[in-house]
């Protein structure tokens, strides 16, 4: 049997917030797979914060660089060893520099630039990730930089007409959709997007929860606990932050498509923060 030490419990602990004797004991039922014992640990109902395995682990910005036009688009994550250079305004400018880079030129060598920032940090300087985004029809590219450039978004909106992206409803629309997936971190657009192999494992672990209740209840309970993995997982099941959840994401871009008399869809996002890409 592997041994469970106290770093093993403190590391389960962190990433889910259960109880240190809870965290023992699903860490040795799951003869110290980590992964296994946060599985043990939901299917017991145990109220854990899913999600917290993205936690940071090392300091950093996340910057972003929109084309004129707003036709393309980048989100870069840049990682450093202290907060006390990723607040430095030459390391920020270097970051942002490098954004306008790689909107440019995704294979542009910065190679020179990023060994100079090294030589005045005195820290090791590594840029871990980037995704562009470039719209194809009608449409527009918006990034959205959470206060502390810890979190980081960019996301694709597609409209119908044309016209349709120089409104500022649609403009302002855009925009809330950023700070919505900022603060909610969906996974997902919609269901239909949801790996078939997460919502497989959803099901097992909402019927382990509740497999001593009556057969003619399980499947109820289970609804409505897919029910409300879907309004976490999934943009547009999500209420909508601005509106203090009263309506869901999907509705209000319904709203302002029939108010503008077009078809709006949110076609793609990607969400960074800090410390998930070496975590």
């Amino acid at each position: 049997m592997a041994e469970i030490t106290a770093a093993d419990v403190g590391k389960l602990r962190e990433l889910t917030n259960a109880g240190l004797m809870a965290c023992k004991k699903a860490l040795t039922e799951a003869q110290g797979d980590l992964n296994l014992a946060v599985e043990i640990l939901r299917k017991k109902g145990t109220n854990i914060a899913v999600g917290k395995s993205a936690r940071t682990t090392k300091e950093g910005v996340i910057v972003q660089s929109i084309l004129p036009g707003a036709r393309a688009g980048i989100l870069v994550e840049v990682n450093c060893e202290t907060d006390f250079v990723a607040r430095n305004e030459g390391f920020r400018a270097f970051c942002d520099d490098i954004a306008r880079k790689l909107l440019a030129d995704p294979g542009a060598d910065f190679e020179a630039e990023r060994v100079a920032v090294v030589a005045k940090t005195g820290e090791n300087i590594k840029v871990s990730r980037h995704h562009r985004m470039e719209v194809n029809d009608n449409g527009m590219v918006a990034a959205y930089i959470h206060t502390g450039a810890k979190v980081g978004v960019l996301v694709e909106v597609g409209a119908g007409q044309e016209t349709t992206v120089a409104n500022d409803d649609f403009r302002q629309l855009v925009k809330d959709i950023t700070l919505q997936i900022a603060a909610g971190y969906p996974k997902a657009i919609s269901r239909a997007d949801v790996d078939s192999a997460v919502l497989a494992k959803e099901k097992e672990i909402a019927g382990e929860q509740v497999k001593n209740k009556p057969p003619q209840a399980i499947a109820k309970i289970v609804e409505g606990k897919l029910e409300k993995f879907f309004q976490e997982y999934c943009l547009l099941d999500q209420g909508f932050v601005k509106k203090n959840s009263e309506i869901s994401v999907k509705e209000h871009v319904a709203s302002v498509a029939k108010q503008l008399g077009d078809d709006i869809t949110i076609r793609r996002f990607v969400r960074f923060q800090i410390g998930e890409a070496t975590a």
